[in-house]
């Protein structure tokens, strides 16, 4: 069972972290919506998603045979998303990734140059629960991104070729 502390330093120290959590979060959805406006500026698209939870899935969890990060995400855009799928391919990715107090912030953006159509996909996960699917991407070389809706319906997934984007450098190179 956890210590109760009387201690106002601890406390403090938990409220400051759960305010640079909340703070990074905000960042993470501002950075979405700056990075998608620059794709609306230039003709595209748009489509923004933040994630209402974000876990990493290793091989050996979740769906058989599914690894990744998998986001669970709102239905009003799930709708918008499985759509845009329909009619795209979406080969190119990008990530942009930040830190604060052992979580792990991202915004992936799946672009289709065909149609012209971004999908902008913002979440976050505590570092130490990715350590397996790292093991996991590094053997297979690949990364994956599964959207589902919040009872498990699949909406989306798409295969990455540079895993290392999703990862702290840290972690991806302490584990080959």
């Amino acid at each position: 069972m956890p210590e109760i502390s009387d201690d106002p330093d601890s406390a403090d120290g938990v409220t400051a972290n759960a305010d640079a959590l909340k703070n990074a979060w905000a960042a993470t959805l501002d950075d979405m919506e700056a990075l998608a406006a620059e794709y609306a500026d230039e003709g595209w698209e748009t489509i923004t998603v933040p994630a209402g939870h974000t876990a990493p899935e290793p091989p050996d969890s979740g769906v058989e045979g599914r690894f990744g990060l998998v986001y669970v995400i709102p239905g009003d855009r799930a709708a918008d998303v499985a759509t845009a799928i329909e009619v795209g391919e979406f080969p190119r990715y990008d990530v942009y990734r930040n830190e604060a107090g052992g979580q792990v912030f991202l915004v992936t953006v799946l672009t289709d140059p065909d149609t012209e159509t971004a999908v902008f996909v913002a979440g976050g996960f505590e570092r130490r629960t990715s350590r397996s699917l790292l093991s996991a991407v590094q053997d297979a070389g690949v990364m994956y991104t599964h959207l589902q809706k919040l009872d498990g319906t699949p909406v989306g997934s798409f295969e990455h070729d540079d895993p290392q984007k999703f990862f702290p450098a840290t972690d991806f190179t302490a584990g080959e």
